[in-house]
């Protein structure tokens, strides 16, 4: 059974693209899943507050200039590089947003699992997603108000409610189950990682299949800004960790924390503030991400 969820889970890229072509050939199949993309990415939220721990937050005092370069390059070269290349392309209002939105995110979890393979350090990719998470509880709505204002309005006050509901309020829940029942965690952990998978699977064919028509028009431009964002990202948070000395392994977490987003998050975000079309951007960045993540990390091992 675990062998089975392992290799469903390893897969998540071969799934996206399959329901995203699902979804392009039937979206009518998919249009159900709107009103469970909030619950469930806190769900998955949920997931990745039962594999963390308080010695997770407590490493931050031990590795301060570490997590303040991946806390620097997640909050300042994300997002204004999504506002300036959605500029500089002359990309919609909407798909604007949807731009800077993925870049106020914090880190995803899959960027644990790139660290692990690329042979980074697992343990700072850890505690830098973690407290990515909790100051994007505030950082999140803020920049996205700061920034995707000049495009359309934004109500920051809604985006931070929504955040605490979707994020913070599973998150700790996930801590406190970890620390107080690890034994139910443990047994939990299991089969997380499958539920992450199909839900995020769901919520981007959800997302295809909600804006078919308005994604045949952009997708060259748009698939070229979201990558252009994560390599942006991925290269630009080496040269910020070069800069302030940090160790190779660590240099290439700080890489992988700054350009892999929680993009999950930016869709569900997207969806529930926006127009499905604004949601777009973080769909594709799902999918980008994880591959441009994958070759990095295999490029690292090898040079290891």
């Amino acid at each position: 059974m675990q062998r089975s969820l392992k290799y469903f889970v390893d897969a998540f890229v071969l799934w996206v693209v399959v329901f995203s072509l699902l979804a392009w050939w039937q979206p009518q199949a998919f249009h159900w899943f709107k009103p469970f993309i909030r619950p469930g990415l806190g769900l998955i939220m949920l997931g990745m507050g039962m594999t963390l721990s308080v010695k997770d937050f407590a490493r931050v005092v031990r590795l301060p200039r570490a997590v303040a370069c991946g806390v620097i390059g997640q909050f300042l070269i994300m997002p204004l590089m999504a506002w300036a290349i959605a500029r500089i392309l002359g990309l919609s209002p909407e798909l604007s947003i949807g731009m800077i939105i993925v870049g106020c995110c914090p880190g995803g979890t899959a960027s644990n699992v790139v660290a692990y393979l690329a042979k980074a350090d697992v343990t700072l990719s850890v505690s830098m997603t973690a407290v990515s998470t909790v100051l994007g509880v505030a950082l999140t709505p803020l920049l996205t108000w700061a920034l995707g204002g000049t495009y359309m309005p934004v109500d920051a006050f809604a985006l931070l409610q929504d955040v605490c509901v979707i994020v913070l309020l599973p998150v700790v829940v996930g801590l406190a189950l970890n620390t107080w029942l690890k034994p139910v965690t443990i047994r939990a952990q299991a089969v997380f990682p499958a539920i992450s998978v199909l839900v995020i699977v769901l919520i981007i064919a959800c997302v295809i299949a909600l804006s078919r028509d308005k994604l045949a028009e952009v997708l060259g431009l748009l698939g070229f800004a979201v990558l252009l964002h994560n390599l942006t990202g991925l290269g630009l948070g080496y040269l910020l960790a070069t800069a302030f000395r940090l160790p190779v392994a660590a240099r290439r977490t700080v890489a992988i924390e700054v350009g892999m987003q929680n993009s999950g998050l930016g869709v569900a975000l997207a969806t529930a503030h926006f127009t499905p079309i604004a949601a777009l951007p973080g769909s594709l960045f799902s999918v980008l991400h994880n591959l441009t993540g994958s070759v990095l990390a295999t490029w690292w091992r090898r040079k290891a």
